[in-house]
């Protein structure tokens, strides 16, 4: 008797002490090349695609994370193709969502206007019911200096449509594992700290671009820049040779010399 009494004790302990496991399907969304299945294969740790593969239909992924408290989540990733917009099977795919993530290219202006139509699906798939967790993800941060939507476009879309909202690079992984650790914060009631956020934060690997020796590309650029096509017309002032008596001259300063 003491035995089995010491075994339940034990048993009560051990269950105090037990992880949370918690599992929920995120779906992702938005236009074709706009980056959604390298968001998941960054997030996943996999070597970036520099080759673009379009998604047909929709690929799966899962992503565990583990949040302060002893809480394990399972992210169950639906990456959506882009040309499911005008699919049957959209809603299908949705329906049953805990989060939507909206992704455009901020390259791409129209990848950002398109969001509107998406989010229309979205909203006519939870019609009568509660909408999921919902956030807006700007990517490709790497190319900033092609930007194309600004950044109080993107703050207004994701005010007006009560959306949360992030800028990340799924080629150089800035912020892509940072997003999705809050995202899976929100979904399961868990308050981050600035610390929980920080050790969230994943260590971006730079390239480190060489360049040749400028000596060697002179004659390049030269070339390429400044040479006149073999046919081109020619301006005198550019072309002309010097007048003779100014050549002799010069042969005659030389010879003194």
């Amino acid at each position: 008797m003491a035995l089995s009494g010491l075994k339940s004790n034990l048993d009560e302990s051990d269950s105090d002490e037990e992880p949370e496991f918690l599992q929920y399907k995120v779906v992702i969304l938005g236009d074709g090349t706009v980056g959604k299945t390298s968001l998941c294969m960054c997030l996943n740790e996999a070597e970036f695609q520099v080759r673009y593969k379009q998604t047909i239909g929709l690929d799966f992924f899962v992503k565990r994370l583990e949040l302060p408290g002893n809480i394990h989540i399972a992210l169950q990733i639906w990456d959506i193709g882009g040309q499911s917009i005008g699919s049957k099977m959209l809603s299908t795919y949705i329906y049953g969502a805990n989060a939507v993530v909206f992704v455009y290219d901020i390259t791409n202006y129209q990848s950002f206007i398109n969001l509107e139509e998406w989010l229309q699906v979205v909203k006519k798939t939870f019609e009568g019911i509660d909408l999921p967790y919902m956030c807006l993800i700007g990517n490709k941060t790497d190319l900033f200096h092609m930007q194309a939507v600004k950044l109080d476009k993107h703050n207004t879309f994701a005010d007006r449509n009560g959306l949360y909202s992030y800028l990340v690079s799924a080629k150089t992984g800035d912020q892509v594992y940072n997003s999705f650790f809050r995202i899976a914060a929100d979904l399961s009631g868990v308050v981050l700290s600035a610390a929980d956020i920080e050790c969230a934060q994943k260590v971006i690997k730079a390239e480190i671009v060489t360049y040749a020796n400028s000596e060697e590309q002179q004659p390049k650029i030269t070339t390429v820049n400044t040479a006149p096509p073999p046919t081109a017309p020619t301006t005198p002032h550019v072309t002309l040779p010097p007048a003779p008596a100014q050549r002799e001259k010069k042969k005659k300063k030389c010879t003194i010399f």
